[in-house]
């Protein structure tokens, strides 16, 4: 199977919680359309310098990372990220790797919305089960 993409948008939930209680615009949340790496083997979300300098996400923590080359991060965590795909969204947060690295949309958030990669089509899809909402399992 070849790489799969996704057309995302990324929306700082901090800007929202500010839009509802009407201290800014709706034009003033910040919302960014990506075309993002859907990496499985990643469990965060993951963006890079660049997206977290236009987006201002809240840095919450430190953590270390391991990378596919095995190489160990410490990276910022930064949210709260609401991420959407189709009818699908998810609150989540995201590791900032360095410089232009390709941003990962990782398991955690792919389980949250409840997507599925087709293997035929390699793409990313909502779960055909559940076309109109998203199912968690919580057990």
């Amino acid at each position: 199977m070849g790489l799969i993409y996704a057309d995302i948008e990324l929306t700082n939930s901090d800007d929202l919680a500010l839009a509802r209680r009407h201290v800014i615009g709706e034009e003033e949340v910040r919302r960014m359309p990506l075309n993002i790496l859907v990496d499985t083997g990643a469990l965060l979300l993951a963006i890079n310098e660049s997206i977290q300098e236009q987006m201002q996400f809240t840095v919450l923590e430190r953590k270390k990372a391991q990378l596919a080359d095995g190489r160990i991060l410490e990276c910022d965590v930064v949210g709260p990220i609401e991420v959407r795909f189709k009818n699908r969204r998810s609150i989540t947060s995201a590791m900032v790797l360095p410089g232009d690295c390709e941003p990962l949309l990782g398991a955690i958030p792919l389980e949250d919305m409840d997507v599925l990669i087709h293997p035929q089509r390699q793409e990313l899809i909502v779960n055909p089960d559940h076309p109109y909402y998203a199912q968690l399992k919580m057990k």
